[in-house]
């Protein structure tokens, strides 16, 4: 069941998608709600990603995509010819494909140590095993540093991320700090703080506020660098 204000933002997100083809901006969504600051909107986002509505999208500006519609929802706008797209993809990947080599892009270096800046532009393409990808977008990452040794991640090793903005306590992730700088750790929650452990006795955990910490990717797969 949703809040009010999380089925009204819902609902302005999925019309400005359905009109202009890109989601709104988080001013356009603060004002349209009239809420005093953003960070109201980024809680309302976070909500509705949880309960599976909506996903952001790693390294693409506006990047918020609608998964589902509450019922009586997608009924209402059917009416008024606003329902959602069905969706093409099949449930379950045909073997021979799974099997196939596949490109993904590789959006430059994350950081297995110190936090570095976040990554925003792609380096280059690198052909992965189709059996290691499940549905859902993927992207590459090359690994700089060794604080994720003990994971058996190594420096200069190449890490492939499915894209989320959800884990599990134990999860391998990509963690945007502060919408600022991008790291890969283990993703621990307790209540409203985050941890980012390091798998390396040299690097301590790294305790945030649950709003300073966004997920933008879990670890699927690794191709190691010799």
């Amino acid at each position: 069941m949703l809040t009010r204000k999380q089925s009204d933002l819902l609902e302005f997100i999925h019309r400005r998608i359905k009109a202009d083809g890109v989601p709104p901006s988080f001013d356009e969504m603060k004002d349209a709600l009239d809420l005093r600051s953003k960070s109201g909107i980024h809680r309302l986002i976070t909500a509705l990603e949880e309960r599976g509505f909506i996903r952001r999208l790693a390294h693409r500006a506006r990047a918020l995509e609608i998964i589902k519609l509450p019922e009586a929802m997608e009924t209402r706008l059917a009416a008024e010819g606003q329902a959602p797209e069905p969706d093409p993809k099949p449930a379950d990947m045909p073997a021979e494909i799974a099997a196939m080599a596949m490109n993904l892009p590789v959006m430059g270096r994350i950081a297995a140590g110190v936090p570095i800046s976040a990554i925003s532009e792609i380096s280059h393409e690198i052909a992965v095993p189709g059996s290691m990808l499940g549905q859902g977008s993927h992207y590459a990452l090359e690994v700089h540093g060794d604080s994720m040794i003990q994971a058996g991640i190594n420096d200069g090793d190449v890490v492939v991320i499915r894209e989320t903005g959800t884990a599990d306590n134990g999860d391998i992730v990509v963690a945007l700090i502060e919408e600022q700088e991008a790291t890969l750790k283990r993703f621990r929650r307790n209540g409203k703080r985050i941890a980012l452990e390091a798998a390396n006795p040299a690097y301590e955990t790294r305790i945030y506020s649950d709003d300073q910490v966004r997920v933008q990717g879990r670890l699927v797969g690794l191709i190691r660098s010799y």
